[in-house]
């Protein structure tokens, strides 16, 4: 007997999985997905806002039928498999719920999204089993790009745009100069800005290459040279953009070349980069076009048999438990008490007079739900250097009252002021050179206190702020912000490390401002 007959024949001898059993667990599932939904539909509802609202993630619309598409492909091959309740699937769910309350006590919605999505894959596992959750380990890995991610990627991706622009304005004899993100050429001035950064052609691409790399391939090597080729090309891609925009306003004009190049990226460019990519992987395409994306013959051989009877209540009722959990500790302790004083005033500094608030370009740090936030100018008697000195003080932090995060703190979003490059910083602090028309300059260093500590890491307060919502203790957060402006040639760090010397410990300026001294 061939090996084709023999298996044609355990194929044969397979027994029927009844219809009613696939829909008892679908009805256990769908039951199980929409209370998870139900109990975290803030989070559920911020994730669509962001897929529908930032444009960076709208291809996360097209990822729910995709997924539905994926489970069709496989559906006949998982109608031969006998879905089973699995506990160990509760692993993932209490994993998935441990970091959605981690990420609401820091305050990151990365974490809370994932821990999310992370949950619905564990109702998959726990309700459909392990058998049924290898033929849909595609779909539930490709899920993943459901979670809004990939800004934290921004700054580095405009260095890098920038430098490949350098690269290439070199190779065409174009005389430019780089400062950061800014190129400057006998033409212009270029800013390679987060927009320009290529950030949702490359979240996107990525995604795309995965997806890819699974309906047309079958070999491990080809889809891992794929996925890489997917990412380095749209990176590549997105240089030679920036660049063809300075080498056009170098040969006809700015105007002409900025309406260019948002013409040619809007419409031309994702297009002409994705068949390219496509037309680099389809010689090496290996999986035949009726090839099935699962063996679900091989599969149903392996499955283990069910220990015990199916208990349905008492999984659901340890999944209750599970995802509830989370929300009754973050409950208990955000009932704790946190005051600041009811007001506030910048501190007098030896050597240096308070003068009225008058930028060069103008410029506010945000710190949005701050309890209190406070902005002034001081100016030095004897040598006349200005510094800026902001201060904001939070009582406790929550979903929209945080320390750090996107928009917050000295670079606002959706104004002229940029993120050049970071810069030394003194002991606990973060400093940042930022760049407004002009140009004006401004040298800004911060510094966050948190839970007894000083720092300008933003990973810091987020675990500061972690520990003190998840084990109780002081609430209170402080902002000090100390910045100066100055034109394109002078340096403002002067300016900066003569009033800190003046004005004394930042930490216990913080701790004033938040009544904890």
């Amino acid at each position: 007997m061939t090996s084709a007959t023999a298996n044609r024949l355990d194929s044969r001898q397979l027994p029927a999985v009844p219809a009613s059993l696939w829909t008892t667990h679908l009805q256990l599932l769908a039951f199980a997905m929409l209370a998870i939904l139900a109990v975290f539909w803030r989070d559920a509802a911020d994730m669509v806002r962001t897929w529908w609202s930032v444009s960076t993630y709208n291809h996360c619309l097209l990822i729910v039928p995709i997924l539905f598409w994926l489970v069709q492909q496989r559906r006949e091959e998982l109608a031969k498999l006998a879905p089973q309740i699995w506990w160990p699937g509760l692993l993932l769910s209490g994993v998935a719920a441990a970091g959605w309350l981690m990420g609401e006590a820091a305050g990151v919605s990365f974490a809370r999204h994932l821990g999310l999505l992370m949950m619905l894959q564990g109702a998959v596992v726990t309700m459909l089993g392990p058998t049924v959750t290898r033929g849909l380990v595609f779909p539930i890995a490709f899920s993943f790009f459901l979670v809004p991610f990939g800004e934290e990627f921004v700054p580095f991706l405009q260095m890098v745009t920038a430098r490949l622009s350098m690269i290439f304005l070199g190779w065409a004899d174009i005389p430019a100069f780089i400062d950061g993100i800014f190129i400057s050429t006998p033409t212009g001035y270029f800013e390679v800005a987060e927009a320009c950064s290529g950030i949702k052609f490359l979240i996107a691409m990525f995604a795309y290459g995965a997806l890819v790399s699974n309906v047309c391939f079958q070999s491990w090597n080809r889809r891992i040279l794929f996925m890489i080729v997917a990412v380095l090309l749209p990176i590549i891609a997105n240089g030679i953009r920036a660049f063809g925009t300075i080498y056009i306003a170098h040969h006809t004009s700015l105007d002409f070349a900025i309406g260019f190049d948002h013409i040619f990226y809007g419409w031309f460019f994702f297009a002409f980069v994705l068949i390219l990519l496509m037309a680099i992987g389809w010689p090496f395409f290996d999986r035949k076009i009726d090839d099935p994306m699962i063996d679900g013959d091989a599969l149903a051989r392996n499955q283990p048999v069910p220990a015990g009877a199916q208990k349905p209540t008492k999984v659901m009722a340890a999944m209750a438990a599970i995802i509830l959990t989370p929300l009754l500790w973050i409950s208990i302790v955000a009932a704790q008490e946190s005051v600041v004083p009811d007001r506030i005033a910048l501190p007098d500094v030896a050597g240096w007079e308070k003068v009225d608030y008058q930028p060069l370009y103008p410029w506010k740090p945000r710190f949005d739900g701050a309890s209190h936030q406070l902005l002034g100018r001081y100016r030095n008697s004897m040598t006349g250097m200005e510094v800026d000195l902001s201060v904001a003080v939070y009582d406790r932090q929550e979903e929209g009252r945080e320390l750090v995060g996107y928009g917050q703190g000295a670079l606002v979003p959706e104004t002229e002021w940029s993120r050049n490059r970071a810069l030394e910083a003194p002991a606990g602090a973060s400093a940042v050179e930022l760049i407004a028309p002009g140009p004006v300059v401004r040298d800004v260093v911060s510094f966050y206190r948190i839970g007894g500590k000083l720092t300008g890491s933003g990973s810091a307060v987020k675990l500061e702020t972690l520990k003190g919502r998840l084990f109780g203790g002081p609430q209170q957060a402080v902002a000090v912000l100390i910045s100066s402006e100055t034109k394109r040639e002078q340096s403002a760090q002067a300016a900066i490390n003569a009033f800190l010397a003046d004005l004394g410990p930042v930490d216990k300026l913080a701790d004033a401002m938040a009544g904890l001294r």
